[in-house]
């Protein structure tokens, strides 16, 4: 990891918010934190489930992934970290979002990890994304 030409990010996301790591190997990095702009992403999955494309996003649900999509200029690796719960799974959304608008930045995503995001802290998420890139290092 200590590569300074391979730079490792994570983003870990929910329904409400995300949070970015940019610098995977600075000690205590606190990340970019992004929330969501209105109450209007809260129905986003049930709207797409009544005939939507998956790629269509509302016009704050775009916003939000845009600016998510902006502070991961320079990566050359994404790991995904979220919660992973059926229909609601942010990270499918986003990685349909990024495949249709960003498929330069899908191309960087090497993994995507489920965990319980809501009972971890920031410093726990890194962790977690540390020994991620850690264990598959060699593949990376």
């Amino acid at each position: 990891m200590s590569n300074a030409s391979n730079i490792l990010m994570a983003v870990a996301l929910t329904r409400d918010e995300a949070r970015v790591w940019t610098a995977m190997n600075v000690p205590g990095q606190a990340p970019e934190n992004f929330h969501v702009p209105s109450d209007l992403r809260r129905h986003h999955h049930q709207r797409a489930a009544h005939g939507r494309d998956a790629r269509e996003v509302d016009h704050d649900t775009q916003a939000y992934f845009e600016a998510i999509t902006a502070s991961l200029d320079g990566a050359s690796s994404i790991l995904l970290v979220g919660h992973g719960h059926g229909k609601a799974n942010e990270m499918v959304t986003l990685m349909r979002y990024w495949a249709h608008a960003h498929p330069d930045v899908a191309r960087k995503v090497v993994g995507a990890v489920d965990s319980n995001l809501e009972s971890l802290s920031d410093n726990q998420v890194l962790a977690l994304a540390r020994e991620w890139y850690r264990d598959r290092r060699e593949f990376l």
